[in-house]
This record gives C-alpha cells, structure tokens and sequence, in this order.
C-alpha cells in the first residue's frame, strides 16, 4: 500500500466525502457517498475505502 493510499484511507475514516472527492473529483461516487453519509455514517465509510482501495 502506498503513501498516497494509506492517507485517503485515514482520510476516508475521518471525512468520507472528502476522500472519494480526493480520489475520483465530482461525478457519481461522490454524491452516493454523500447520501450514505447523510443517512448512516458507517456506510458512507465503508463506500469511502471501497472507492479508495478498489483503484
């Protein structure tokens, strides 16, 4: 795991928005993961570092 990965996955524990933004910019990803987020936060975790780790 590099660097960059490691830090959008501590990131995406933190900030989940945040990381899949960092990662793949605005598009889909990042509203499901808004809307996961604003209905259960664990959720919106785990898409986070899904995103993040699967490319």
């Amino acid at each position: 795991m590099d660097k960059d990965k490691l830090l959008l996955s501590l990131i995406a524990i933190l900030l989940p928005p945040v990381a899949v933004f960092l990662h793949r910019g605005m598009g889909g990803p990042l509203l499901i993961n808004i809307l996961l987020c604003l209905l259960f936060y664990l959720p919106g975790i785990l898409h986070a570092l899904w995103v993040v780790n699967r490319g």
